[in-house]
């Protein structure tokens, strides 16, 4: 056991967060915290820090154990690089090196002998600790941690504070990773991450020797990090083995059986009662009627209380304004910002209907591209030109100029909503964690998390057909970014989106944008086709280079050879006609037969997942031509021409779906062959 929150209670004045909250955190173990908005995840996670006090109960952390705690906002201090703030944030290893440097000074100029045994014995435990720390290779892993996070080499040197916000918050982590502290506290930590940064975060994760306890909106990096759930719940604390989706069942298999127990409660209740009402007042089952009342008055005691459900809320779009069928082009962009260039000769047109989400390691030029299609940037040469009818709608963190101050919350969204009813309003506002007397709250007063909320319900009111979002979900929960989710899925216009959310990106993209080394890259599908595709180009410079490699050391084998004819000649005689591998050829060709397998696993799962889509739209497509066949159809002109679209759209999906199966089966075939 490293930590052990134990009966905990919690109350801001009479509202009741939870109470008799206990949970055990082991070593090893990678635990999220969820829960709607407001019901404490952060106050707990204070809670444990010292930060905050509980009303009862007790945190206690194993002898000697250390506590990290990654708050939502950080800012820095001090003059040094980032890489030197992150080695500075050490603290302990720092010590332990200073005091390294002490105690050779003292072995080199101490005469005594006996204080210089104790200097020597001192300093012996001193590296042993040291280089159990880490110490030895602090710079390494600070420059790995700070890469992983997305930073670029060179900018590793560069001044911690000359960086924005996000960067910041990405340096705070990172010093945070560094210390490795026994229990590792995170509040939201992707929240200015991209995606790869985050694969690469989860993958830190995922071998973490301490305690992990993350609160996140994020459910598809909780399903990569972590193995058991702990949900705040109706003032209470419920643990669950499993990832979040793994939580998910299990809640909703519990309470199947919390309402299969009240339903039968219920139906005794009233069956016991129907006699009551009948025989109450007749002295021959007088005594039969009061045993039932009591019967009755005892279930009701124990009657199963069912959990407070969040209230879902569904959004539509109104519709947007029709725009012609081509709605962005970027032709022959250059940009550069000084000595950077960031595109040289980029290319992209979208189309009507595109929901296409841009992708790409940080700094490679995702949100420059954003900028550029918004008009916020114009191109050092080529252009940037939008559709006929095309209005666009932008949304960034630090956008959001557009709130007036001096209004109050219902205001903002009154101007936006002029034909909505305050009801619609508020159930907008409350999808976006505005309740109550928060609707009265001015601008001026909001957080920023709060102002970039409200932007965005301003924004689904009345959409343009062209809507540009650059990291929307932060600062939501989770049932918040289910609402932007279903909207974003359902609307029928265009959409560019910037996300780290992999799940939101999942569900509502159906083209990739491929952002790198100053080139842009169209991905005609959804997020697991691009997956596919990058693994596949990956397995081909793998098998390419593990080629190449071994060829090359064959090559240095010949000439050693042709330089050592005598021991040559006492090699054993090969047998005729058998290709004789060197060790050198054999591991290089082990080691591409294992890079062929591991990216052969996610070709298979797409592989699979082409079928199951497979099946269905051939068994429609066979509908629609029984449909079309008859006289009736032809008949409604509406049916007629709805049921063509679907034939068209479901013909050209099959098609592409047998050309990727096929291209599947190929690959799979021809890698196993190789195998």
């Amino acid at each position: 056991m490293i930590l052990l929150i134990d009966k905990v209670a919690k109350s801001f004045g009479p509202q009741v967060l939870y109470s008799g909250a206990t949970i055990q955190l082991n070593a090893g173990e990678s635990w999220a915290l969820v829960g709607p908005n407001g019901a404490g995840k952060t106050t707990l996670l204070k809670i444990v820090m010292g930060l905050e006090s509980p009303d009862e109960g007790s945190v206690t952390l194993a002898r000697g154990a250390t506590v990290g705690y990654l708050e939502q906002e950080a800012e820095l201090a001090g003059d040094g690089s980032a890489l030197e703030e992150v080695m500075a944030s050490a603290t302990e290893i720092a010590h332990l090196g200073e005091r390294i440097s002490e105690l050779e000074q003292v072995m080199a100029t101490e005469k005594d002998p006996d204080a210089l045994d104790a200097a020597m014995e001192e300093y012996g435990r001193a590296r042993d600790r040291f280089e159990a720390a880490g110490g030895y290779e602090l710079e390494s892993r600070a420059r790995q941690i700070l890469c992983g996070l997305g930073f670029p080499v060179e900018d590793l040197d560069k001044p911690a504070f000359e960086f924005s916000g996000g960067w910041q918050m990405r340096i705070s982590l990172a010093k945070l990773l560094l210390r490795h502290p026994d229990v590792l506290l995170l509040d939201e930590p992707t929240n200015h991450l991209d995606l790869e940064s985050v694969q690469w975060f989860e993958g830190f994760l995922s071998s973490y020797d301490g305690v992990v306890l993350i609160v996140s909106h994020d459910r598809s990096f909780m399903d990569a990090c972590v193995d058991h759930v702990a949900a705040l719940e109706n003032r209470s604390l419920r643990t669950y083995t499993g990832n979040y989706s793994d939580y998910l069942r299990q809640r909703e298999a519990n309470l199947e059986q919390l309402r299969a127990k009240r339903a039968a409660q219920e139906r005794e209740i009233a069956h016991m009662q129907v006699f009551v009402d009948k025989f109450r007042y007749k002295p021959t089952k007088a005594k039969a009627a009061q045993e039932r009342m009591a019967r009755i008055e005892k279930i009701k005691s124990e009657l199963v209380v069912l959990p407070e459900q969040s209230k879902k809320v569904h959004f539509r779009f109104p519709e947007p304004p029709r725009t012609g069928d081509e709605v962005v082009k970027v032709d022959h962009v250059r940009k550069a910002f000084d000595d950077n260039v960031v595109y040289e000769d980029a290319d992209l047109t979208l189309y009507r209907g595109d929901h296409v989400a841009l992708v790409g390691p940080n700094g490679a030029g995702k949100s420059t591209l954003m900028k550029l299609i918004c008009g916020h940037l114009q191109p050092d040469a080529g252009s940037v030109s939008l559709g006929k009818n095309v209005e666009l709608a932008y949304y960034a963190q630090h956008q959001l100029e557009e709130l007036t101050a001096a209004n109050t919350v219902m205001q903002e969204m009154d101007a936006a909503a002029p034909g909505w009813t305050t009801s619609q309003e508020r159930q907008l506002l409350g999808a976006f964690l505005f309740h109550g007397d928060d609707v009265e709250k001015r601008v001026s007063m909001l957080s920023g998390g709060e102002r970039a909320r409200l932007a965005l319900a301003k924004m689904l009111v009345s959409p343009d057909p062209l809507l540009c979002l650059d990291e929307p979900t932060n600062h939501l929960d989770i049932d918040s970014v289910d609402v932007l989710e279903q909207a974003l899925k359902e609307f029928d216009g265009t959409i560019v989106l910037i996300s780290h959310d992999e799940h939101l990106v999942r569900a509502v993209a159906n083209k990739v944008v491929d952002v790198r080394d100053g080139t842009v890259t169209v991905y005609d599908g959804d997020y697991d086709y691009f997956l596919f595709k990058r693994a596949e180009l990956a397995s081909r410079a793998d098998a390419e280079a593990a080629s190449a490699s071994a060829g090359s050391r064959n090559v240095v084998a010949i000439g050693q050879k042709a330089k050592a004819p005598q021991r040559a000649a006492e090699e054993a005689p090969k047998p005729a006609g058998r290709n004789v591998k060197t060790k050198e050829q054999r591991r290089a060709e082990a080691e591409a037969r294992n890079a062929r397998n591991r990216r052969l696993s996610g070709s298979k799962k797409r592989l699979r997942q082409v079928e199951r889509e497979l099946d269905p739209a051939h068994r429609r497509y066979d509908e629609l031509m029984e449909l079309m066949a008859s006289e009736e159809l032809y008949a409604d002109a509406a049916r007629f021409e709805e049921a063509m679209k679907e034939y068209n759209d479901l013909k050209a999906r099959i098609s592409s779906l047998e050309e990727e199966w096929l291209e599947l089966s190929t690959l799979i075939e021809e890698a196993e062959v190789d195998g």
